[in-house]
């Protein structure tokens, strides 16, 4: 079977900027979502710098390679921090598709957290054991905050950056912007029941957040969004929706 075409990446990348704006999940002009693109190793989409995510179109995305060189004959501007986190992930984790990395209100909160992620809702257990840890250590601009970033992250599905952020990768757009979804619902559940119960919230033991983990994956080889996405596509031409 064929796999997507550019366009079709260069759509759905386009849909999780408005999707993330529409959430307030943008941060002025510094985070950023970055896809590969297909068929053309070491090269992938990512926002043109000083544009806000609401003003993302398809079109409008830079094509870069893992060095964060433009790549496309546009000489539109983008950011370091951008290329330097998104391009040594997608240079060593060629199954991540797609990288989402965010500075949401609930996202930092998290990762302000010594605890972090506790299985205490449904989103934090069908999340269970798939985030890593990574120690802020200033921007992420040196070759060795990279090898750092890459050797937490390994094969799992996201980080939380420690005083800094959350990121998801995923087998595609839909993948990875659906894990974030569930990332910040999980942390405002957690951060909630903390604030409710003095800081001990009820938690449910390892053997059943691994159950339904398992229950929610099933053999692994559906990647997750792959329900969501469609509705999540069809909201942006809603205008009535207040949060699509």
């Amino acid at each position: 079977m064929p796999g997507p075409a550019e366009s079709d990446i260069r759509r759905d990348l386009a849909a999780a900027y408005r999707l993330a704006a529409a959430r307030g999940w943008d941060d002025t002009v510094w985070t950023h979502i970055s896809a590969s693109v297909p068929g053309v190793p070491g090269r992938y989409l990512i926002n043109r710098f000083g544009l806000r995510f609401r003003e993302i179109t398809p079109e409008s995305l830079v094509m870069v390679d893992v060095d964060g060189r433009v790549a496309d004959g546009s000489g539109a501007p983008v950011n370091p921090s951008g290329f330097s986190i998104h391009g040594c992930i997608h240079a060593a984790r060629p199954d991540a598709a797609c990288v989402l990395h965010l500075h949401t209100l609930w996202g930092q909160t998290l990762a302000a957290i010594p605890e972090g992620l506790l299985p205490c809702s449904q989103p934090a257990m069908r999340l269970f054991r798939r985030l890593g840890r990574h120690a802020y250590g200033g921007l992420a601009f040196a070759s060795d905050e990279q090898r750092r970033l890459v050797a937490a992250l390994g094969d799992l599905d996201g980080l939380i950056l420690e005083n800094h952020g959350i990121l998801t990768v995923g087998r595609t757009v839909a993948e990875a912007f659906v894990l974030m979804m569930l990332v910040e619902r999980a942390a405002q559940v957690q951060i909630a029941a903390m604030a409710a119960t003095g800081g001990r919230p009820l938690v449910v033991p390892d053997a059943v957040a691994e159950a339904t983990y398992r229950q929610w994956i099933g053999d692994g080889a559906t990647p997750e969004g792959a329900d969501e996405w469609p509705a999540l596509l069809r909201s942006l031409d809603d205008p009535a929706s207040p949060n699509p």
